[in-house]
């Protein structure tokens, strides 16, 4: 009688822990925390990397456009020029399309229209979930897909995207049917799975190879999809268009390996841009000028001419 009760005793604690491990697990990847608008606002505005009123003159049109997953899209058409080149702009997981205006403003500089969005979760656009991509993906496809309906299918579209936004932009290029004729990554992750490992490494090392097998199935059943195919690198052969990656060597949030990795994977037009200065998603921030001369590079050398 009391070798059952200790059976299920310690079923009951090993299902607790399962049940616990995978719950806090999935729930830190569905729900990262953002950051709030208004400090994205600020941040922004103080480091005059966004002037209102230089946004407010610009001619442009919000438009909210349905996603295929049941929510709207907060999207902003900015056309100060007549032109038929095009940039889309993807921030990072915790962001919002405030965040891409400063890359914005560089394309606009250089006789480019503009489309910032808010993803899903984020900003003002709707959506319960970040998943890093997956879903994203076909967002950034719907984002397209309404530009080329708005201005017709003989324009010039580039994606630039910022982290989460550089692999939403990577798995759209690798996994669908593109209507993008080049994109620039900055700060990737080449594979999820090894992201999640480097990332609880750092927070639990001695738990690690344990926590990632029970939240990968809870993800799977709370969110609908695997960790699995949020990989890059597994679809990075795929894409035939031209990509500038660009990384920070200091980066150790994700590691600069991987856009080098990346990089060496990739068939066909790219460049790599390692900045010398910066943490994640800092490499504009701190190297402007050496990144504005990396842009102008490779647009020079792949697309405009």
């Amino acid at each position: 009688m009391k070798k059952t009760k200790k059976w299920w005793i310690a079923l009951f604690s090993a299902l607790s822990y399962i049940m616990g491990i995978g719950l806090y697990f999935s729930s830190r990847v569905m729900y990262m925390k953002k950051k709030d608008d208004a400090f994205i606002r600020d941040r922004e505005a103080r480091a005059k990397r966004y002037i209102a009123a230089d946004y407010e003159s610009l001619p442009k049109t919000s438009v909210s456009i349905p996603s295929s997953f049941g929510y709207s899209l907060h999207c902003v058409f900015v056309h100060p020029h007549k032109s038929s080149k095009w940039m889309v702009f993807c921030h990072g997981v915790t962001e919002s399309k405030i965040n891409s205006i400063k890359y914005m403003n560089l394309f606009l500089n250089r006789g480019f229209n503009a489309v910032i969005y808010d993803h899903r979760r984020h900003g003002e656009s709707g959506g319960v979930t970040s998943s890093y991509g997956h879903y994203e993906k076909f967002d950034l496809d719907t984002i397209i897909t309404e530009l080329l309906e708005r201005e017709g299918p003989d324009i010039i579209v580039g994606v630039h995207g910022e982290s989460m936004g550089a692999v939403t932009a990577l798995l759209y290029a690798g996994m669908m049917e593109d209507k993008a004729d080049f994109y620039i990554a900055d700060c990737p992750f080449s594979d999820f799975t090894e992201q999640l490992k480097h990332n609880l490494k750092k927070e639990v090392p001695l738990l690690s190879w344990m926590i990632l097998p029970i939240g990968r199935l809870f993800l799977k059943m709370r969110d609908r999809y695997s960790i699995k195919e949020v990989s890059p690198i597994k679809h990075i052969e795929n894409i035939k268009k031209p990509i500038l990656f660009i990384h920070s060597a200091a980066d150790t949030f994700i590691l600069p390996d991987m856009s080098s990795a990346l990089y060496e994977a990739k068939k066909g037009p790219k460049k790599l841009f390692i900045a010398e200065n910066g943490a994640h998603a800092q490499s504009y921030n701190e190297n402007q000028k050496e990144y504005e001369q990396t842009i102008d590079d490779f647009l020079h050398e792949y697309v405009l001419d």
